[in-house]
């Protein structure tokens, strides 16, 4: 697995399917799935949200956290299979794109793009007609926070493209748009294909959930989609989670797209119905 270091994400995204790995879940789409998901996340958000900015000022390494197993047994061990942890904690959002590629000798690429905000910082520049971007909305005023405004120091932002190879010599390159929910698709997406061996275009296509903030909204809810059987939703919101149901295909769950090169040099795609994206071959 693979994911970029910080100031980015990419380490919370990793420590939800390292995190979800140990709840020993068996059955794809049903009640433990999303729950064990949702709480995962969770957690790795605390640590992110407490941890990750720049790395010249990070108090905890990204990689010793993800490779103490221990502390993960100890995380996982918190995760109540029955209740919900309480929530929110502060979020993050952004305007993004994320592409993927994949050639005929098999480099592969994970790429996302984004300006934070339609349009960014509002400077544009005029020699060339590119607008700055805005990631520096994530710093923190107060003196002495994890992620303070201090000279030099890059801000933390949610970007964090996604690669993985099988054993099996396969390849995939995943992601999506999302601030927040990135991390939270990432890991539906791969845990049903990898895990749970749902075709890359279903896995993708099937109904997804969002813990947190949305863009224009304050809600912390979580977020599930409606195509959602009825039976699990009604044991999440049994089980303490403050679920609120929306769009069967709705663009707040991120545009999600991935490519699996297998070792014969076959190659799939999937591309959201959420978005007008597509996959292409040329």
């Amino acid at each position: 697995m693979y994911n970029v270091p910080p100031p980015t994400q990419g380490v919370a995204s990793l420590a939800i399917l390292k995190l979800f790995e140990k709840l020993n879940v068996q059955e794809v789409d049903g009640f433990a799935y999303v729950h064990g998901l949702v709480e995962a996340t969770k957690h790795a958000f605390l640590f992110r949200n407490a941890h990750v900015g720049d790395p010249r000022w990070m108090t905890e390494d990204a990689q010793a956290f993800l490779d103490d197993d221990a502390r993960f047994d100890a995380m996982a061990a918190r995760i109540d299979p029955h209740r919900a942890m309480p929530w929110p904690a502060p979020s993050q959002m952004g305007d993004t794109t994320w592409m993927g590629a994949v050639d005929s000798a098999g480099v592969a690429v994970s790429m996302i793009q984004s300006l934070y905000f339609e349009f960014g910082s509002g400077v544009f520049l005029p020699q060339t007609g590119l607008l700055w971007q805005n990631r520096g909305a994530s710093f923190q005023l107060e003196e002495g926070a994890w992620n303070a405004f201090v000279p030099g120091r890059k801000p933390f932002h949610t970007l964090n493209p996604a690669l993985a190879r099988f054993d099996d010599g396969r390849v995939m390159v995943y992601g999506t748009m999302g601030g927040e929910g990135q991390p939270q698709t990432q890991a539906a997406l791969f845990t049903r294909y990898a895990m749970f061996g749902v075709p890359v275009q279903q896995a993708v296509t099937a109904p997804r959930w969002l813990l947190g903030r949305t863009w224009g909204s304050n809600s912390h809810s979580l977020k599930i989609e409606s195509r959602f059987d009825a039976g699990v939703v009604d044991w999440l919101e049994q089980a303490g989670h403050v679920v609120e149901r929306v769009a069967p295909f709705t663009s707040m769950m991120g545009h999600a797209g991935a490519i699996v090169r297998h070792a014969g040099g076959l190659l799939e795609g999937a591309a959201d119905p959420r978005s007008d994206g597509c996959v292409a071959g040329f």
